[in-house]
């Protein structure tokens, strides 16, 4: 049997020339060695199908709200702005929740994160179907936010299960829950509203989050965090049970850490590339400071630049991305007074076909992702995908007939549907474990911001007869995310993941034993 076993490249001659020293001890493995010998198996598949539940019941809560927004205008008598607000809130909660939960997560616990997220998301999203007045159903869809800000917590958890050399294209295969759910939310308004209406939408919604609970119990927790945390005899039961149920043996030797590993490499050759130092050049311990200063740590010199560049680029992902989907409800809303006569709809509802054709866009967008995001990398899969949207967004600039602005609207959510997917893949990537989950939930945090404007622009300007405005909007905003793309220091494609925070990550090779 053959077995495949992930170094990076200066770890095979610094493992190599360090065995010697390590003769005594054994040999030793990493998480990232584990991984790559147990390959990715029916066990990760378990793992996907419970992420990416927690994905689906995520997208369904936004998706909705492209429905329950004019649904609710026209059952309670709402102006644009109180409608505005329906969506606004979401976004406000998710500002919170992403960054409080990214921090949960990373000093309890992935398993402790989600499990708390979901709860509050199920919970609150049933009784807002419930609602019995406007102020309850805006404090309660705010705490629906909040649950869904712990989104980024599964998908870090999920990708720490995944070997190096597959995570980009699962990744993307976990990115396609989201797509089902949007698309079976579509199918499920197109259903339902019509015929139960609005609180029945939302009680079918909260269904997926029950789910997680459900299967709570038996979720393991991130090996990787275990790691971190030293809590290594946990991990190593962990990737046993990853083994047995993949039908692959694990390493021969003891299970370490990553940082371990670090040090022994820095003791036996002298190099400091993979340990952070304070200001007054001391070194950060293990366990210590970081942990008691993640948010600080986004901020280190190694981390700042990156930090802030995907901050623009999740402020315009979500910008545009909801807006489009807003977008899509009001340019197809026949009661839209500011469209010329003779490009008006026929029928003066929403329509649900146009919004459900434009959803299957996403799949479009993932199939371009998985195509592009080893082969180009994620830097340039993503710019190119940004401006491109930019192009097909350029004609919506002024009123088009139904058919050419859904169109329109197709394509350009193919594009933003690939950054979208590709900005989740390549944010969990830069950052090492002890901060990834703090890390890629403040940027969604800040994405989230993004997510509380867009209404204004898709619901407010389209109202007031400002589509031009809107559009040009729209324009500067994914332009700018395409450049802060090409100005991220480095590209992550087939590179490890680190534990520390290191200026590049080091490159995956793969040495082939007998």
């Amino acid at each position: 049997m053959r077995k495949n076993f992930s170094f990076t490249s200066t770890q095979i001659q610094k493992r190599g020339s360090s065995s010697k020293l390590m003769g005594d001890e054994g040999q030793r493995y990493s998480v990232d060695d584990a991984l790559a010998a147990v390959g990715f198996g029916k066990f990760q598949i378990l793992v996907l199908a419970y992420a990416g539940m927690g994905w689906i019941s995520e997208a369904m809560e936004m998706m909705l709200l492209s429905f329950v927004g004019p649904a609710l205008q026209s059952a309670w008598d709402l102006s644009s702005h109180q409608e505005s607000m329906i969506t606004s809130v979401v976004f406000a909660g998710m500002l919170v929740g992403a960054y409080s939960w990214g921090v949960v997560s990373d000093k309890h616990g992935r398993r402790n994160g989600f499990l708390i997220t979901a709860t509050v998301t199920c919970v609150a999203g049933l009784l807002s179907s419930l609602a019995p007045n406007y102020i309850c159903l805006i404090i309660l869809r705010c705490l629906v936010g909040i649950g869904l800000g712990g989104g980024p917590v599964l998908s870090s958890w999920f990708l720490e299960f995944i070997p190096a050399p597959s995570r980009g294209t699962w990744m993307v295969v976990f990115s396609a829950f989201w797509t089902v759910g949007t698309i079976f939310e579509a199918s499920v308004a197109w259903f339902v509203m019509p015929t139960l209406g609005w609180r029945w939408l939302l009680a079918f919604s909260s269904l997926p989050s029950s789910l997680l609970l459900i299967f709570y119990r038996v979720v393991p927790e991130s090996p990787r965090y275990l790691c971190l945390k030293g809590r290594i005899t946990e991990a190593r039961i962990i990737l046993e049970k990853v083994a047995k149920v993949n039908g692959q043996p694990l390493p021969e030797g003891v299970l370490v850490s990553d940082h371990e590993i670090q040090l022994n490499e820095k003791s036996t050759e002298a190099e400091e590339a993979h340990l952070l130092s304070s200001p007054n050049g001391e070194t950060v311990e293990h366990g210590t400071k970081q942990n008691g200063s993640t948010m600080a740590m986004l901020f280190s010199p190694e981390l700042i630049k990156p930090t802030l560049l995907l901050w623009v680029v999740f402020f315009g992902n979500a910008f545009s991305y909801y807006g489009l989907v807003l977008l899509t409800t009001e340019l197809h809303n026949g009661r839209n007074s500011c469209v010329p006569a003779h490009l008006q709809p026929k029928h003066q509802e929403l329509s649900y076909r146009d919004i459900f054709i434009t959803s299957f866009a996403e799949f479009p967008g993932l199939l371009i992702s998985a195509f592009t995001i080893d082969k180009l990398g994620r830097k340039l899969s993503m710019s190119i995908m940004f401006f491109l949207c930019c192009l097909f967004l350029l004609p919506l600039v002024s009123h088009q007939p139904q058919t050419v602005t859904t169109a329109l609207l197709f394509l350009a959510r193919i594009c933003i549907t690939t950054t979208f997917t590709v900005v989740y893949i390549y944010a969990p990537e830069i950052y090492p474990t002890s901060v990834r989950t703090t890390g890629v939930g403040v940027g969604s945090s800040v994405g989230r911001i993004g997510g509380m404007i867009c209404p204004l622009v898709a619901v407010g300007l389209i109202h007031g007869c400002h589509q031009t405005a809107a559009i040009l909007l729209f324009e500067f905003v994914i332009f700018s995310s395409g450049v802060c793309v090409l100005l991220f220091p480095f590209e992550t494609s087939g590179r490890d993941l680190t534990d520390h925070a290191t200026s590049v990550p080091e490159k995956v090779s793969t040495i082939t034993t007998a």
